[in-house]
């Protein structure tokens, strides 16, 4: 859908959404997208500090060039460039499958836990089934698809190799989704004789590895951390100046020089910088924060995708690339789900203040 909005218009979601909506609900969206962005810089400057920790290098020395790397890479180049870039950045996920099959992990249960429902009905369950969700259906991966589709320049005719592109962009995430899952299950709860882990810093997940899979499942998870956490670090800030430039009409792309787009590469710098210098901060708490950010995704997505699937049913807009009727209602089920996820997350936890 996004591909398709991006593609048929010729504008991103944020502009789309100022478009179609009222500029309160742009601004209240734009809010909770720039707090949970920069939460996520964060914690992916994070990643980049355990990933290299791991390797022997010190985060006061990894966080500062990995981010005048990412801010080189993005101010400096075009657009075909980056996304080069990116494409061969993104290959290191499959470090994690990797790690997951050295991890030789009981496969059948996989399989059973990962097709057989389970769960517990209380608050922090639920939260942590909202922060899965909007850690792997970020809202701002809707803003940033959108709008790098724009910034590319695709035409309609380019958009079957687009939902390709999409498809199999989606397969390989959730694979290497799933063998996070099964790497950290391995490390922290299939230990003989030894009790579930308890989780402080990123980078134990890697280094729980070693007894269980060996020392090159350890150090390709941790690889596949910092790759990942730079490889995000620079989706982030780019995203958010997507986002911000679209909702006020400033400006913004790749393509364009700092004196073009000046709005929009100081909106990339400032979290960059602010982001890495967040994580110099002594006895911050990492991981709250991963888990904070995440989950002001997960509570932001139904509201996001709820935008486009009223602005995808436009014929004034989209013109014959409507959803259709199936497509619609397959799409507003899993938004519902969401609403739902949302709303026993709100009772839940009143219900447990009230005792």
């Amino acid at each position: 859908m996004n591909a398709r909005m991006g593609v048929v218009t010729g504008k991103g979601l944020a502009a789309l959404i100022r478009e179609e909506f009222s500029f309160r609900l742009t601004a209240l969206i734009m809010i909770a997208m720039i707090v949970a962005n920069f939460a996520n810089t964060v914690s992916d400057f994070a990643g980049i500090s355990a990933g290299a920790e791991i390797f022997g290098i010190p985060f006061f020395i990894s966080v500062p060039v990995a981010a005048v790397v990412i801010w080189f890479i993005v101010l400096k180049g075009s657009y075909k460039r980056v996304e080069k870039i990116f494409l061969l950045i993104s290959l290191v996920y499959v470090a994690y499958i990797i790690s997951a099959i050295l991890a030789k992990p009981n496969w059948g249960e996989v399989a059973r836990g990962a097709f057989v429902p389970s769960g517990q009905l209380n608050a922090p369950y639920i939260i942590l089934v909202i922060t899965m969700v909007g850690t792997t259906v970020a809202p701002w991966g809707q803003f940033y698809q959108q709008s790098s589709v724009v910034d590319k320049g695709l035409k309609v005719q380019d958009l079957w190799f687009e939902r390709i592109d999409t498809g199999i962009g989606t397969l390989f995430l959730t694979i290497a989704a799933a063998a996070i899952v099964v790497c950290c299950a391995a490390a922290f709860f299939n230990k003989p004789g030894v009790g579930a882990t308890h989780i402080t810093s990123a980078d134990q997940a890697a280094k729980a590895l070693a007894p269980v899979a060996g020392k090159y499942a350890s150090y390709l998870f941790a690889l596949g951390l910092l790759f990942a956490s730079i490889f995000a670090a620079s989706i982030l800030p780019i995203s958010t100046a997507y986002t911000v430039c679209e909702a006020f009409g400033w400006e913004y792309g790749i393509d364009r020089t700092f004196s073009e787009a000046p709005k929009f590469y100081t909106v990339y710098t400032v979290f960059i910088v602010a982001g890495a210098a967040f994580i110099m901060i002594p006895n911050m708490p990492l991981i709250t924060v991963m888990l904070l950010s995440q989950t002001i995704n997960g509570l932001l997505l139904p509201v996001v995708l709820t935008c486009m699937l009223k602005i995808i049913r436009n014929r004034d807009v989209m013109g014959d690339h409507v959803n259709g009727d199936i497509y619609n209602t397959i799409a507003w089920i899993a938004v519902g789900v969401l609403y739902v996820l949302d709303l026993w997350l709100v009772i839940s936890s009143i219900f447990q203040i009230g005792h």
